[in-house]
């Protein structure tokens, strides 16, 4: 399952990705705030390792209909600058699903999320058969709350002590958009 933007390509991460993933973790700049994450440790990572503890648990997690990862493709130059996924909360008369996304940060304001996360919908509605999307964020992570809010996303609510991270139970706010 694949899908284009004007810009971009969203699609699961084949083993043949490997060296375009590594550059684009290893691209990555020093942490900009407390939610961009730190740059990985990659010493490890072998094409093996790529192959077996990423590509083949995504396919599983998809196979599984638990998780849906799609690594996110710049169309002009094929580099990985990112992914977004769509995790199953749940199915049967809700079709509810969680929405997550990560642009790699020396991509970051060029409108690449923005472009990712509306074409993820797409794919959540259209071929994944989800009725409703939610989006969990912390309430202090600024740049993901406007994010969610410039691609149509409603505030719902907060849920309180909702998240065990940083060594305590967080807060997050809840946004969400449903089928049309």
């Amino acid at each position: 399952m694949q899908s284009e933007t004007d810009r971009l390509m969203l699609r699961p991460l084949q083993n043949q990705d490997y060296e375009r993933w590594l550059e684009g973790c290893r691209g990555r700049l020093p942490s900009q705030y407390k939610y961009d994450d730190e740059k990985m440790n990659l010493s490890g990572w072998t094409q093996e390792k790529f192959n077996k503890d990423v590509v083949a648990k995504l396919q599983q997690l998809a196979d599984q209909d638990e998780a849906y990862v799609f690594g996110v493709f710049r169309k002009s130059d094929q580099k990985h600058i990112g992914k977004v996924e769509i995790c199953t909360i749940m199915r049967d008369e809700f079709q509810w699903g969680l929405l997550g996304y990560t642009i790699h940060n020396q991509y970051w304001r060029k409108g690449y999320g923005k472009e990712a996360v509306k074409e993820a919908f797409n794919i959540a509605f259209k071929n994944l058969h989800f009725h409703r999307i939610e989006a969990h964020i912390n309430v202090d992570n600024n740049p993901s709350i406007k994010l969610a809010e410039s691609v149509g996303m409603k505030f719902e609510c907060i849920r309180k002590g909702f998240i065990y991270e940083f060594e305590e139970w967080t807060d997050n706010l809840v946004y969400y958009t449903n089928s049309k």
